[in-house]
């Protein structure tokens, strides 16, 4: 009998020790239900503290804020990039309008340049077909100007082609176009020297200056000197003495040399656009043939020449180009 009261007291014993150690366990597992606990090991303690984030200095975020942001910005970030394409797209249409207006343009260039028809045509070369338009002629008009208008009748009637009549004394007669080399001291237009010999002055023509040797006329640049166009007005003491004498009426004269037309003066000899009717043996390296219609001319800067025969010699008589409603 003693042994099983002393058998029950001991069970009753360990039954308080593990009674004792369990109250523990059970509160804390209440706390923690109640969200009262800081244990670093339970996933609710490290996910309130991330519900309770401040912004702007300390004002606490509701969890439901982070999606209303969340849909604010996903709205603003569509409505920015609907903005962005309809800004696109409004530069693709100004490009297409903008495109459409050059095409147009182009259109209404082409349209007007088929109105002049297939007869104003000059060929350059024999290779290029060039319509002749207004501001064609307006450049034909211009290059007839720098040529001196013969005071003497012409009794031959022109040959008229694309809106326009040349002018000349002699029959046209087609003879190959040959440049003519006037010898080791003449250079053409373009070419290029870096020093000049001891005999080239100085001129100066229109605040523009000039150096000049031998029948040529130079200006600096690019370290040397290049070869230019001879500037009207320009006075020299000589000119080569192989230079052409032209005959222009009964009392004148000019003296031709390498493309370039002098005219004696007292000072000596003046630089002078052509005179239409001039007529010369050789032209310049640098002229080119101008188909125009079924005639050939050779055009030497601003001034065509037509081919003729004086005499039985193959000569250049300088063209008077004229708009046909003159």
């Amino acid at each position: 009998m003693k042994s099983q009261l002393k058998k029950l007291s001991t069970l009753i014993i360990c039954c308080g020790i593990i009674a004792m150690l369990g109250v523990p366990n059970i509160a804390e597992a209440q706390r923690l239900r109640h969200g009262g606990g800081t244990s670093r090991g339970s996933r609710p303690a490290a996910a309130r503290p991330a519900g309770n984030r401040t912004i702007n200095g300390g004002a606490h975020r509701s969890p439901s804020r982070p999606t209303n942001l969340q849909q604010r910005n996903y709205s603003n970030n569509r409505n920015r990039t609907n903005n962005n394409f309809s800004n696109q797209g409004n530069r693709n249409n100004n490009v297409r309008t903008n495109n459409s207006r050059n095409n147009n343009t182009r259109v209404s260039n082409i349209k007007s340049n088929n109105r002049t028809g297939s007869n104003n045509r000059i060929n350059i070369d024999n290779s290029t077909n060039i319509n002749v338009n207004r501001n064609v002629r307006r450049n034909v008009n211009r290059r007839s100007t720098v040529v001196i208008r013969n005071p003497r009748p012409y009794h031959r009637p022109p040959y008229r082609y694309g809106g326009f009549s040349f002018y000349c004394y002699h029959p046209y007669y087609y003879h190959p176009f040959v440049p003519y080399y006037w010898g080791p001291v003449w250079h053409p237009w373009g070419f290029f020297v870096a020093s000049l010999a001891a005999t080239a002055i100085v001129i100066s023509i229109e605040n523009e200056k000039y150096h000049y040797d031998q029948g040529v006329f130079y200006q600096e640049s690019n370290g040397g000197y290049t070869v230019v166009e001879a500037p009207s007005g320009a006075t020299v003491k000589t000119i080569p003495g192989d230079s052409e004498q032209v005959i222009i009426n009964e009392t004148t004269n000019n003296y031709y040399y390498g493309g370039t037309y002098y005219e004696k003066s007292e000072d000596g000899y003046t630089v002078v656009p052509p005179t239409s009717g001039s007529v010369v043996t050789n032209l310049p390296d640098g002229a080119e043939e101008v188909k125009v219609g079924d005639q050939t001319y050779v055009k030497y800067g601003e001034t065509y020449y037509q081919p003729v025969q004086v005499e039985g010699k193959n000569k250049y008589e300088v063209a008077d180009v004229q708009d046909a409603d003159q």
